[in-house]
């Protein structure tokens, strides 16, 4: 039985428009972003993949682009799963920064680090900044993190994958996933067994569906990035 994945990075964002970091502050889509999601959208509409789910994060540019994609698909109806751990990376005490103002200050060299390296975690927050956010007032106060390298980002999401994905793709039900950057660079990191060196090179453009397809065994048979 084979299984149909399509994972997608939200459209641009006012922060991507910025150069900001972002990591878990809530910002909105551009118009750019909005015109992305649309056509990425009907880049998925045209494979004919009926899904039986979709997950997102907490951060309304990727439930934006949701719903975009799936007014496009016309399977708007379909069970939204939202959770923290598609979240974005949690940049630390560099969010709200402009990336090229960090070049400036800290160099090229510790910038790229800090963005590309595996295990490389930002400047920390002297103290969680989330604990009066309703989206995440349930969760174990361990989770409100100070900042995250790409490893920490993938450990969070990896039970999400296994525990709640994977069984529905096991099951023959095609999933649709929209997040975010990072998260979606862990995550393919995981799925292709990149290493952590290779991993640098890996980017994940806005609004770019990634299509995989699965066998029984949940290895990939297929891997496509849709585009017009």
């Amino acid at each position: 039985m084979m299984s149909e994945l399509v994972i997608l990075r939200h459209g641009e964002s006012t922060a991507n428009r910025d150069n900001i970091y972002t990591g878990w502050s809530d910002v909105s889509l551009t118009p750019r972003g909005r015109e992305q999601g649309h056509r990425a959208g009907k880049l998925v509409a045209q494979t004919g993949i009926a899904f039986t789910d979709v997950h997102t994060s907490l951060l309304q540019r990727a439930i934006e682009t949701t719903h975009l994609v799936l007014d496009e698909c016309n399977q708007l109806w379909l069970p939204e799963h939202k959770t923290w751990r598609l979240n974005e990376r949690h940049y630390g005490a560099l969010r709200g920064q402009n990336k090229d103002w960090t070049r400036q200050v800290y160099g090229e060299r510790q910038v790229a680090q800090w963005r590309r390296g595996f295990r490389v975690v930002p400047p920390l927050l002297a103290h969680p900044d989330h604990e009066q956010d309703r989206r995440y007032a349930k969760l174990p106060a361990t989770v409100l993190t100070r900042g995250e390298s790409l490893a920490m980002t993938l450990a969070r999401l990896q039970p999400y994958w296994t525990d709640v994905i994977v069984p529905n793709l096991l099951d023959g039900h095609n999933q649709l996933v929209v997040a975010h950057g990072s998260t979606l660079r862990a995550l393919i990191k995981y799925l292709e067994q990149i290493s952590d060196e290779a991993i640098s090179q890996v980017e994940v453009p806005n609004g770019q569906p990634i299509h995989y397809t699965f066998n029984h065994k949940m290895q990939i048979v297929n891997k496509e990035i849709l585009s017009q």
